[in-house]
């Protein structure tokens, strides 16, 4: 694979969507992006809400200022990534039970803006991104302990183009396998963990098929009152080479990784809760390396 090649496998391409199960910003796969924005899920990732109907409004801002090779080096010169999304999540609830857990739905409907400058040149894009769908989650509860599965589908359809830099959409789909799991102790301690494995179908436009990839959102909280406070982020690791035309890309397969943590705050009133944390990545390989801002705002009707 050649330098020029690889560099157009990382010029960034970002969708900015939000896994199941409580749960959204870029990352290597094509372009140095994944489907899932990784760190979305923080305090009792693992409970379901019980049933009813209940909207979720991410509002997330992700900024790099390089990114970063196999080996941790900066590999774009004169790189900057800023990019912002809201997104909508509406989840449902059934009172059906299948294997003594609660079944319920939910989509997700990212409005994204991304500005991107490479090397001199720049681009930007603002618009739809690719909705994400699960129309088959359990979760099951007791006093201390909380579970959910479902396997979320990221639809293609956000705007994409292969000549552009800032692509908004990724223009294949991705089926995301999905557990997690919360413990809260009788003293106040929380414990939660998503995990999620995804596996990407090839893109069309330019023959490029992203690994498969493993990743994991945590934290580890303490509730007071109404507060909740924590420490949490996420580890990415993609466990399949990138191929293009059938090719391995480059002699790494491109294959990403990053860990990220940082503080985060809850503070729940009555039927609504809102929160705020932040996020720095390290170890950060074949991928952007930056930091993330969250805020979510919670309503159960």
């Amino acid at each position: 694979m050649t330098q020029r090649r690889i560099l157009y496998a990382v010029m960034i391409c970002i969708m900015l969507g939000f896994g199941s199960i409580g749960s959204t910003v870029v990352h290597a796969t094509e372009k140095g992006g994944g489907a899932y924005p990784n760190g979305a899920e923080d305090f009792m990732a693992g409970a379901v809400p019980p049933p009813g109907t209940y909207f979720i409004n991410y509002l997330t801002h992700y900024t790099a200022n390089r990114i970063n090779d196999n080996n941790g080096d900066k590999l774009v010169p004169e790189f900057r990534l800023n990019a912002t999304a809201n997104v909508f999540r509406f989840i449902h609830v059934t009172k059906h039970q299948i294997l003594g857990g609660y079944w319920g739905m939910h989509v997700f409907v990212p409005l994204v803006h991304l500005d991107v400058k490479r090397m001199g040149a720049k681009d930007k894009k603002t618009g739809l991104g690719d909705i994400i769908i699960d129309p088959f989650i359990l979760s099951w509860h007791s006093k201390n302990w909380h579970f959910a599965t479902g396997v979320d589908i990221y639809l293609p359809t956000g705007a994409y183009d292969k000549n552009d830099m800032a692509n908004i959409g990724r223009n294949y789909w991705t089926f995301e396998p999905i557990l997690a799991a919360t413990y809260t102790a009788d003293c106040g301690f929380d414990a939660s963990i998503k995990l999620m494995y995804d596996f990407n179908t090839k893109n069309t436009a330019t023959d490029y098929l992203s690994g498969q990839e493993f990743h994991l959102d945590y934290t580890l909280g303490y509730k007071t009152g109404a507060w909740s406070l924590g420490l949490g982020g996420y580890y990415y690791k993609q466990t399949t080479n990138d191929e293009v035309n059938g090719e391995k890309v480059g002699t790494d397969g491109f294959k990403g990784q990053a860990f990220a943590f940082g503080p985060q705050v809850k503070y729940d009133y009555k039927n609504i809760s809102f929160s705020i944390k932040y996020q720095h990545e390290v170890a950060v390989k074949n991928r952007p390396e930056g930091d993330k801002f969250w805020l979510k705002f919670v309503y159960a009707f």
